[in-house]
């Protein structure tokens, strides 16, 4: 799998991690069982504390009895193109833990359901079918109307579809199909403290390969 576009990364990581983008122009053809099985096998083996493994996840395909109740809580900017997605997938996350028998909140709920995001997105990516994180969409009426227990926080809707031509894409959102960029490691990391200076890594030669260990 080559590099997208332009998109260079500062050290050596594995090109999964710059080929991963959100595109909007999908093709509507079915997505198979066996892809979106390893996707959620993915998610599946996300780390989560206290291995609670808070998230759920909810989905519709096209076709399927749910799938218009899906598309009726996009917002109307999303309503434009998630609809030609081959899954909606909704993300939910469980607030409280069994913590030593006792019930108590999760603070890391919703950390935890997006490192099982990741996952899922990068397993589909591996397979050919892009992902796009979908924000903007009525969350009461996907609680209401998905029968979603309060005990349950609603993170995020996910779309995922194999990428198309800027033919099948409205035009408003032409320019923006395109892999964005990353702010420097130095405006994210701080040393000691949140006012300290970045730490400085050496930059290795660019044959050097990144080592694959298991953990």
């Amino acid at each position: 799998m080559t590099a997208t576009l332009a998109r260079q990364p500062d050290h050596p990581i594995d090109p999964l991690f710059v080929n991963r983008w959100s595109p909007r122009s999908f093709t509507a053809e079915p997505v198979p069982d066996a892809v979106l099985a390893a996707a959620f096998e993915a998610a599946r083996w996300a780390p989560s504390a206290m291995n609670a493994q808070p998230w759920r996840f909810i989905l519709a395909r096209p076709g399927e009895p749910a799938w218009p109740t899906f598309t009726s809580l996009l917002g109307d900017r999303n309503a434009r193109w998630a609809p030609q997605a081959s899954a909606l997938v909704l993300i939910v996350s469980a607030r409280r833990i069994d913590f030593r028998g006792e019930p108590a909140d999760n603070p890391s709920h919703s950390f935890d359901a997006g490192a099982a995001w990741a996952n899922f997105a990068h397993q589909a990516l591996l397979l050919g079918w892009h992902t796009h994180g979908i924000g903007g969409f009525n969350r009461d009426a996907a609680r209401r109307e998905l029968a979603i227990p309060d005990a349950f926080a609603i993170e995020a809707l996910i779309a995922l579809g194999r990428r198309s031509g800027l033919e099948s894409l409205h035009v408003d959102f032409h320019a923006g199909e395109v892999p964005n960029g990353r702010r420097p490691l130095a405006e994210s990391i701080f040393s000691g403290s949140f006012n300290g200076s970045p730490p400085t890594f050496a930059t290795p030669t660019a044959s050097r390969e990144i080592e694959r260990t298991a953990t």
